[in-house]
C-alpha cells in the first residue's frame, strides 16, 4: 500500500488549497458568532467539483475514487477555516449522496444526484430520535405503506443540516419489535406536507452547520423513493456510515498539518527567557506529538480509502479511523492552543475555536464508545 499521493491527486488537492485560499477566507470569527452558514461558500464548493467527487460522472458527478476525495477534503481542509461548511459538506455527500448512488433505483438516481453534485439540493440526514441515539435500531419513528406511498410519522433529532435542506435521507421502522429487521431508509423532499423543523440547536462548535429537530406528521413519501428493500434499511444505514465514520475527518487531516506549521512557526518566533520557545523541550515535546498523532492518522484514514477503493472489507478500519483521529485532533487542538499561550485562549488565533468544533467528531457518526465496541467485535470479543 502507497499512500503518497499521485500526480494527479496532488494537482487536485494543489488546487483545492488554492481555491480555498482564493474563495473561502471570510471571517470566521463572525460567521461563528453569528452561527451562519454560508451558502456562496457551498455554491463555490459545488461549482469547484466537491460535492460530486466520489458520484459517478454519467450522475453529475466528478467520478474520483475514495482515495482522491479524500486528498481534496484533506486540501480544503488545510485552507479552509470554515470547518462548519466541511461538516455539513460531508454529512450531504456521505448520508444523502453515497446512499441514493448504491441504493436507489435508477430514476432516483437521475432525479436526485445531479443536484447533489452541483450544489442546488442539500442534503440532510435523518437518523437519530430524542430517545435513541447510539442505540440507532431502537427508533421509533414509523411507516406504514399505503398504496403507492409510505407514511412517515415521528421526530429526528440532531439533523445536519435541516435548516437549509431540500432532502433528508430518512429511516422510520415498520414495527420497532423487529428491531434492525423493520427499519426502512428513505430519501424524502423537505417541502413534502407533514414535515417541519423546529428552531436551530445551538452546539459548542460547528456552529456554521445548522443543526435542528425534524418532525414528520403523516408524511407521504413515494414508494420509489425507498432506498433498498423493505425491512433492510439498517443495511442502508451501516453501508452509509462506514462510507462517513472513515471519510468526514479527512479534513482533519488538513486541519492538523496547518496546525503543526502554525505552532512550529510561532515557537521559533516567540522568545521567553532569552531563547525562541521550541529550544524548551515541554514545547518541542508537544509539537513532536501533534505531528506523530497526524501521520498516524493519516495512514489510518489513508488506508480506509485504499480498502474502500479496492472492495475490501472495511468496517474495522473506518472505526479505527474516525476514532484515532478525531481524539487526535482534540488533542492536537489543545497541544496548539498550549504553545501559544494566553493567544491561543483568545478568539483571534482561531485555535480555541477549532477545538470546540474538534470535540463534536468525537460524537458524530457513532461516538468514541460505540467504534470501540465496533472494533472490539471485529477482534472477536
Amino acid at each position: 500500500m502507497d499512500f503518497n499521493l499521485t500526480e494527479d491527486q496532488q494537482t487536485l488537492q494543489d488546487a483545492v488549497i488554492e481555491f480555498a485560499r482564493a474563495e473561502l477566507a471570510y471571517d470566521m470569527i463572525e460567521q461563528d458568532r453569528e452561527s451562519a452558514f454560508s451558502r456562496e461558500g457551498w455554491r463555490k464548493c459545488a461549482d469547484f467539483g466537491i460535492q460530486g467527487l466520489p458520484i459517478p460522472e454519467s450522475y453529475g458527478g466528478g467520478g474520483a475514487d475514495l482515495m482522491t476525495t479524500i486528498a481534496v477534503m484533506e486540501g480544503l481542509g488545510y485552507a479552509c477555516r470554515d470547518l462548519g461548511l466541511i461538516f455539513s459538506m460531508n454529512a450531504h455527500m456521505w448520508t444523502n449522496s453515497i446512499p441514493v448512488l448504491l441504493f436507489g433505483t435508477e430514476e432516483t438516481k437521475r432525479k436526485y444526484l445531479p443536484g447533489l453534485c452541483d450544489g442546488s439540493l442539500i442534503g440532510a440526514n435523518g437518523a437519530s430520535e430524542p430517545e435513541s441515539g447510539s442505540d440507532v435500531f431502537a427508533m421509533r419513528t414509523r411507516c406504514v405503506q399505503d398504496g403507492d406511498h409510505y407514511v412517515l410519522n415521528g421526530t429526528k433529532m440532531f439533523v445536519t443540516n435541516a435548516q437549509v435542506a431540500n432532502l433528508v435521507a430518512a429511516y422510520a421502522t415498520l414495527d420497532p419489535e423487529l428491531g434492525a429487521m423493520g427499519i426502512c431508509g428513505f430519501i424524502v423532499e423537505m417541502d413534502t406536507p407533514g414535515i417541519s423543523v423546529s428552531k436551530s440547536i445551538e452546539k459548542m462548535g460547528l456552529r456554521t452547520s445548522p443543526m435542528a429537530e425534524v418532525i414528520f406528521e403523516d408524511v407521504r413519501v413515494p414508494a420509489e423513493n425507498l432506498l433498498g428493500r423493505e425491512g433492510r434499511g439498517a443495511e442502508v444505514f451501516i453501508c452509509s456510515m462506514e462510507w462517513e465514520r472513515g471519510s468526514i475527518l479527512a479534513s482533519s487531516l488538513g486541519t492538523m498539518q496547518r496546525q503543526i506549521e502554525d505552532c512550529v512557526a510561532y515557537a521559533r518566533q516567540r522568545k521567553q527567557f532569552g531563547k525562541p520557545i521550541g529550544k524548551f523541550q515541554s514545547v518541542a515535546n508537544r509539537i513532536v506529538d501533534m505531528k506523530i498523532r497526524h501521520e498516524t492518522a493519516r495512514a489510518l484514514v489513508y488506508k480506509l480509502g485504499w480498502l474502500k477503493d479496492q472492495g475490501k472489507p472495511a468496517e474495522m478500519a473506518a472505526a479505527m479511523a474516525k476514532l484515532y483521529t478525531s481524539e487526535s485532533l482534540i488533542e492536537n487542538c489543545r497541544d496548539a492552543v498550549q504553545i501559544h499561550g494566553g493567544y491561543g485562549y483568545t478568539t483571534e488565533f482561531q485555535f480555541e475555536r477549532e477545538l470546540r468544533d474538534a470535540v463534536g467528531g468525537t460524537l458524530y457518526s457513532g461516538t468514541s464508545e460505540i467504534q470501540r465496541n465496533i472494533v472490539a467485535r471485529r477482534l472477536g470479543l
